[in-house]
């Protein structure tokens, strides 16, 4: 039986007849490409069939069309970490099978891989370097990386010598047939495509860090490059510390979180993991408070919860005896003709000069002179500056509350005395795992909020959310995370439950995505795959006064 496939070669679609099952390779090959698995040759290491990413050594089993991924592409890129990930994992099971290596968070453009066993300095380094040795021999030995197909049975059986959590997340999920990736005699579970060959994976870095190593990749910017590491304690610490909360209420994976909504103890972690979130923040103006403070500057990404969590900081600290006074960098915006453009033309909405910072700089000398400042508010829908409020006047006990996406750079905090402001960084750092070799991505969390929000509250579809997020994510990078360093303390916003419930909000949205609507629909096809893994958590539960109400409603805050 042959089937009808469109492939796109030198921006054309060529139509062929292959029989059913031939490769994706095999295709691409038959339309005219050379695939060499050179990394420096941005050589094709997948392809989109249909609208969803597929490994080379898928076999087609219907007509559709198929546009090739390159290894420097945004869908590259992602099959590029995935694949080295593995490729790790698949290495150290050859150096230290008898070491439990789990995978991390991401961390410095790299990935934070450590091991369950305390280990020694020395062992760790020793390790680390036998390791990367390792992984250089498999890269020059061109292996095939080959996909494979299970049953659900097999792969449990499988896994359950692993004890690396696969064979426990797979008995929550109704799967038949569960499909792997292997090389040489090794099997894993990959939940994104990888590559088909080891040769590409030849731009790497691996270091021996903390615990355990971090795994390092090419910035984005420059595929080509490996930056130097900036190490970032205070980001690895809220990670460790969230970590240690998940111990204590023993949940590291969605294996766990799904056992919880089986046997009904979810409502009562969810009340536990509130209140570890609630003490945290106390913790915090407790800091504030004994500093002599009197403006807390608040910054974090998009979808970190800044909106609540400041509220919930003016709070503690009015419990604490103090009047706090909230207010938003977004009340600063210039209006959209004032927005300056990017580089490709668009209204560059995240950069600071989107903000009336000189504005913002006669408030504070104003307020903190002692004269009565009516701070404004920015109406997005007309565009315009409103002053509607009551004049704040400082006194002996005020604490300015102030969060914005630019709440941790100079061109805002320099406006009051260094000694006199106190600043925070927000971000949502799930500590979760899917299993021990998968890693939840704290960018997806974030997006999977946003698109929630954007729809419940600005009308703006999952589509347009999605479009619009390569700008919004190249704006951190460059306006954001630059200045996470110069917080006093980090704040994780990330509930270890949220995605479950989150779920029942955002899946509804992405199914409604269109093939038509390409870069889209990739996203939405990878975001539903990976909460397909999630029991869903009735948002009743979910407290009024919960950080994620500001994303599903129904909170105190709104």
């Amino acid at each position: 039986m042959d089937i009808k496939i469109k492939v796109l070669f030198n921006e054309k679609f060529v139509e062929l007849e292959i029989p059913i099952f031939t490769t994706v390779k095999e295709t691409l090959v038959k339309a005219g490409y050379h695939i060499d698995n050179c990394y420096e040759n941005n050589t094709i290491i997948g392809a989109v069939i249909n609208g969803c990413p597929v490994s080379l050594g898928i076999a087609l089993l219907s007509s559709g069309t198929l546009v090739p991924i390159k290894v420097h592409d945004e869908n590259g890129r992602r099959m590029y970490r995935h694949s080295l990930c593995y490729l790790l994992f698949y290495c150290a099971q050859k150096v230290c099978s008898d070491k439990n290596l789990v995978i991390g968070h991401s961390l410095g453009n790299g990935f934070y891989f450590s091991f369950n066993d305390t280990l020694g300095l020395s062992e760790i380094n020793s390790l680390v370097k036998k390791i990367d040795i390792r992984m250089k021999e498999e890269v020059k030995k061109h292996k095939e990386i080959k996909y494979v197909a299970w049953s659900l049975e097999d792969a449990i059986s499988y896994f359950e010598d692993k004890k690396n959590g696969s064979a426990e997340l797979l008995t929550t999920k109704n799967n038949n047939v569960v499909y792997l990736y292997k090389l040489d005699d090794y099997y894993d579970i990959a939940y994104e495509p990888l590559v088909s060959n080891t040769e590409v994976l030849s731009k790497w870095e691996l270091i021996p860090y903390r615990n355990g190593m971090l795994l390092r990749y090419p910035v984005s910017s420059n595929i080509n490059f490996i930056e130097n590491f900036n190490d970032i304690p205070p980001l690895f610490n809220i990670f460790e510390e969230y970590k240690r909360w998940g111990k204590i209420l023993n949940v590291s994976s969605v294996y766990q979180i799904n056992n919880k909504v089986s046997d009904g103890s979810i409502s009562q972690y969810i009340r536990l993991s509130e209140n570890l979130q609630r003490k945290k923040i106390y913790d915090i103006s407790d800091m504030i408070t004994e500093r002599g403070i009197s403006a807390v500057f608040i910054s974090g990404p998009s979808s970190s919860g800044k909106t609540t969590f400041s509220k919930k900081i003016a709070e503690s600290l009015m419990l604490l005896g103090y009047d706090s006074i909230s207010i938003s960098l977004d009340d600063y915006y210039r209006p959209r003709t004032e927005i300056p453009l990017d580089e490709n033309g668009e209204r560059d909405y995240e950069c600071v000069e989107a903000l009336n910072s000189s504005l913002f700089y006669d408030d504070m000398n104003s307020f903190f002179s002692g004269k009565p400042v009516v701070f404004p508010k920015w109406d997005f829908a007309k565009q315009e500056r409103t002053y509607n409020r009551k004049p704040s006047v400082l006194s002996d006990n005020t604490i300015l509350v102030i969060e914005g996406l630019h709440g941790l750079n100079p061109a805002f905090t320099s406006s009051v005395d260094n000694k006199n402001v106190f600043k925070i960084y927000i971000s949502a750092l799930t500590q979760l795992n899917l299993d021990g070799h998968n890693r939840i991505s704290t960018t997806d969390n974030r997006i999977i909020r946003r698109i929630v929000r954007d729809y419940r509250v600005r009308g703006i579809s999952a589509v347009e959310t999605l479009n619009m997020w390569g700008s919004v994510s190249a704006g951190e990078s460059k306006h954001i995370f630059p200045f996470q360093n110069n917080a006093d303390i980090m704040f994780n916003s990330a509930l270890d439950y949220e995605l479950s419930v989150l779920s029942q909000y955002v899946t509804p949205l992405l199914k409604n995505i269109s093939i038509k609507d390409e870069k889209a629909y990739i996203i939405s096809r990878r975001l539903l795959d990976f909460l397909d893994n999630f029991y869903t958590v009735p948002s009743s539960l979910v407290p009024s006064d919960s950080l994620l109400r500001e994303f599903i409603g129904g909170g105190i805050y709104e």
